[in-house]
């Protein structure tokens, strides 16, 4: 159960703390963050929360990093699914917190649905932050969670230094949002993408099917690659 709870705070924070820059601080005229403060603060997230309770669970925080985990024989199969239902509440919970405080302003908060972005929420063609199409958007959401596992898969090895892994998969998941939020506005994870739809609702909801299927198709091929092509054996040569 510890463990449950470990997955839950910490998806809580990443969606609290990596959405809530967006919605908060992001578009503030002449003080706003920006992108560059977006994806710093989902990196920081990650980092924080790893070394705040990735001890307990190992610091997932996203389905697409358990699955490949799996696939990697570094996590086992039949806690997946319990992790991912853990991700997923905390995800929801950690939206429906966002969206109090927003609807509690004393300006009007409306969610645009018809725009990109809404609620901090992820989308492709229309609802792409930068018109990428369905393809662009599969693409990237694949090859970035794919290089995703395959740093989270080094980066907590046997062989590394633990002292640096937190740090490691955070500034990766800063990079992952540098490149990615004109995108899709960035996924990578489809506990972050589902809280975040189910409030923003229209098209989006729609489009939610691309941000589970490339994340977890790109978390399975990482894993797999970093199990049978660069995982080391206890001889610390290639496998």
């Amino acid at each position: 159960m510890r463990n449950y709870l470990a997955e839950f705070f910490g998806t809580f924070w990443l969606v609290f703390g990596g959405c809530g820059s967006a919605l908060f601080a992001a578009g503030i005229p002449g003080l706003g963050i920006g992108y560059a403060g977006v994806a710093l603060a989902f990196g920081l997230t990650v980092v924080t929360m790893a070394y705040g309770v990735g001890h307990i669970s190992g610091g997932h925080f996203n389905p697409a990093v358990s699955i490949g985990l799996a696939a990697a024989g570094r996590f086992p199969g039949n806690q997946v699914l319990p992790y991912i239902i853990s991700q997923l509440v905390g995800a929801v919970l950690a939206a429906a917190v966002l969206y109090v405080i927003v609807t509690h302003n004393v300006t009007p908060f409306v969610i645009d649905n018809t725009k990109p972005g809404a609620f901090a929420a992820n989308g492709y063609g229309d609802l792409s932050p930068h018109g990428y199409s369905l393809v662009a958007a599969f693409i990237a959401e694949f090859v970035l969670t794919c290089f995703f596992l395959l740093v989270i898969c080094g980066a907590s090895d046997k062989f590394a230094s633990k002292e640096l892994t937190g740090l490691a998969i955070g500034l990766c998941l800063t990079l992952i949002h540098l490149i990615s939020i004109p995108i899709t506005n960035t996924s990578v994870n489809p506990a972050r993408s589902t809280s975040q739809a189910l409030f923003a609702g229209g098209g989006f909801l729609p489009q939610l099917w691309l941000f589970w299927v490339a994340p977890i198709a790109g978390a399975l091929v990482g894993g797999l690659l970093y199990k049978h092509l660069l995982q080391l054996s206890d001889k610390g040569q290639a496998n």
